[in-house]
């Protein structure tokens, strides 16, 4: 099975480039793409969906990866710790907004659907229990906004009822529909968007695990 990893920053790559025998291969339209060992290559797409999408397209017809995992980091609606991790269950486009037009809030009309659900859902989360570290599953709104506690986050709170929001993740979820190619995702908490006065994003704590967790999904991964 050939594996695409996308990731939205280059930082978020680096620890998987000291695996034994990871290298470059390309940079295509400003995408860097790296083989991480043999069946995994990995790309930085940059951040937001339109890069993503880009990003996708390029891995697939590029390398023709029979799964697209897509990893990174990603605020919470909810309490949690930085770092905790999250199994993506479905993405939604929290920005897609046609209602204007009889659309419900959310629907992709190319597709006709809100929801992307992931691939292969249960076999994932056996993955993940093999792996040893504690998880949750849950929704993950998409759009280009960096969400911060205001009026707008409680609105997308309020009418998508997601774990997660992020930037990338239904982006990629809606290129790998569209191309026939299976996508799951896993994410680890950056920043909780309702729990500080003062707003607090951890980078560097939300990657801790996240790539080390990611490759024994990988080595777990039964489809």
């Amino acid at each position: 099975m050939k594996i695409g990893l996308i990731y939205a920053m280059t930082l978020e790559i680096e620890s998987l480039l000291t695996q034994q025998n990871a290298q470059p291969l390309q940079t295509v339209a400003g995408v860097p793409f790296y083989q991480i060992r043999e069946g995994v290559i990995a790309c930085a797409g940059g951040v937001g969906k339109v890069n993503a999408a880009m990003a996708t397209q390029l891995m697939i017809s590029l390398y023709q990866p029979d799964l697209i995992l897509n990893a990174g980091v990603a605020g919470c609606f909810e309490h949690a710790e930085i770092g905790d991790l999250v199994l993506a269950e479905a993405f939604i486009q929290h920005d897609m907004d046609t209602s204007n037009i009889g659309d419900p809030v959310g629907f992709v009309s190319t597709v006709n659907t809100i929801s992307f659900p992931t691939a292969e859902f249960e076999k994932a989360k056996a993955a993940m229990d093999k792996v040893g570290m504690p998880y949750r599953t849950g929704l993950v709104a998409s759009g280009d906004w960096f969400a911060v506690d205001c009026d707008r986050a409680r609105w997308i709170q309020k009418t998508f009822d997601p774990l997660l929001c992020e930037m990338e993740g239904c982006a990629i979820a809606q290129v790998c529909l569209r191309n026939g190619v299976k996508f799951m995702s896993l994410k680890s908490v950056s920043d909780c968007l309702f729990e500080n006065d003062d707003f607090y994003f951890n980078f560097p704590t939300a990657m801790k695990d996240l790539n080390r967790v990611v490759v024994q999904f990988m080595d777990n991964l039964e489809l």
